[in-house]
């Protein structure tokens, strides 16, 4: 789709550009400037061992809610799970960048860009700390995943929450943060304007929830499972989250916004606010539409001692797309997903377990109630980490329940159960 490609490059470049025109203004000393050696460079990858039964992936065109499926069979195979390659050159004391560049593996593999963003960050003292960024990156709404190649701490499968985060919430933003210590209290403030990210809820609306470690490469497009024949009329069998579909690029910016509170406790919380502020009714040629999604996240993280750690996240928001047809949206979908996941170590070795539970609900006038999902799942993990390895093994369980899913010949009722185990390794 090279007009795609272009209108796609056109959108996440014209921030990173701008603020790479910054450095012009600031030049860097050569004791600060390092733009490539060992200290600018890290690579990391997995392999795993899979073993999963049910229905057919949703990668692979299917409505399951796994990275892999089993078509109605087990079936037991070795997997490519994500390799990265990540560049964080330093341009000053103050200015870096970070480019992430990543190969999928699974039932389609893909390649592309992860995240390109330019990091800003001033002096600051022990009371108050300002930082920004420019550019391609996920927003600082998941408790599951850390680093620049956004791997997940803990497991191999991050929840439906964050699998979706991963999927269809990563704009092109120009964020700041506004860290402070009052007393015993810390404060952290995140603010952000965002485009390109116009398409954000049409894999929750037409799949549903799914739990995956899959995230949504730049330039690359998403596809979805089977449409019926009147919404395939005027939606195409794909989407491309990283989107701007106005004419002209930010024309319609949304935004988000983070709280984070830590209080002389052992406890954290967090608030996040997002909206994408795309025009439901904004269509392109290829039929992918404008999906005006807003949601709400609140999470904790707690230590209660004894190195266990405790993290919930809760989630909710609506998104809408096409026009009015007597009084509602061609689609209305209210969705919804909150988990607990609870980790303690155990000498070398780390335990994880984690229980979540999930639903869509929607009342557009062409896709109703038979697209509703409602499900849950839970998952064990264990890993061990030898120096620059870790090992890692997991079980899954998925169970959900949707009644479009007659018309694709399936039962309403699908469960999924996912055996893995995984080396992951550092450079």
């Amino acid at each position: 789709m090279p007009g795609v490609g272009k209108r796609l490059l056109k959108s996440s470049a014209v921030p990173v550009a701008c603020a790479l025109g910054s450095l012009c203004a600031s030049p860097a000393q050569a004791s600060d400037l390092d733009l490539l050696s060992a200290k600018t460079l890290e690579a990391t990858g997995d392999i795993r061992l899979v073993a999963v039964d049910g229905e057919k992936s949703w990668v692979d065109g299917g409505f399951g809610k796994l990275r892999s499926g089993g078509n109605g069979d087990l079936r037991v195979r070795p997997e490519l799970g994500n390799f990265n390659l990540i560049w964080q050159p330093q341009f000053t004391w103050s200015l870096s960048g970070t480019v992430v560049g990543s190969v999928q593996g699974g039932e389609r593999t893909q390649a592309g860009l992860s995240q390109a963003y330019l990091s800003f960050k001033p002096m600051r003292s022990t009371k108050l700390a300002f930082s920004a960024r420019a550019g391609l990156m996920w927003p600082p709404v998941s408790l599951e995943h850390e680093g620049a190649d956004w791997h997940v701490k803990d497991s191999i499968t991050p929840s439906a929450i964050n699998s979706w985060i991963g999927e269809e919430v990563r704009p092109v933003a120009l964020e700041g943060t506004l860290a402070a210590t009052l007393g015993e209290h810390k404060l952290r403030a995140t603010a952000a304007l965002m485009a390109a990210n116009d398409t954000s809820g049409t894999l929750l609306t037409f799949r549903g929830w799914a739990l995956h470690d899959r995230t949504t490469l730049a330039f690359n497009r998403q596809p979805l499972p089977p449409l019926d024949a009147e919404v395939a009329g005027y939606q195409a069998p794909f989407t491309h989250p990283l989107l701007d579909l106005h004419h002209g690029f930010a024309h319609r910016p949304g935004y988000y916004a983070k709280l984070s509170w830590q209080p002389p406790i052992p406890v954290r919380f967090e608030v996040f606010r997002y909206d994408n502020r795309a025009n439901p009714e904004d269509v392109n040629a290829d039929l992918e539409w404008g999906w005006r999604t807003q949601f709400d996240d609140v999470g904790l993280i707690a230590d209660p001692g004894a190195g266990v750690e405790i993290k919930a996240q809760a989630l909710t928001g609506r998104t809408r797309m096409g026009f009015i047809d007597e009084g509602r949206r061609w689609v209305d979908n209210r969705f919804r997903s909150a988990f607990v996941l609870v980790t303690r170590p155990f000498g070398p070795y780390g335990l994880a377990a984690r229980a979540e539970a999930f639903d869509t609900r929607n009342h557009g006038s062409d896709v109703g109630s038979e697209y509703n999902e409602r499900g849950w799942s839970a998952m064990l993990a264990a890993k061990r980490d030898w120096g620059r390895l870790t090992g890692l093994v997991e079980l899954l369980h998925v169970s959900s329940r949707r009644e479009q899913l007659e018309d694709a010949g399936l039962a309403p009722r699908q469960r999924q159960t996912q055996a893995q185990a995984e080396v992951r390794i550092g450079w």
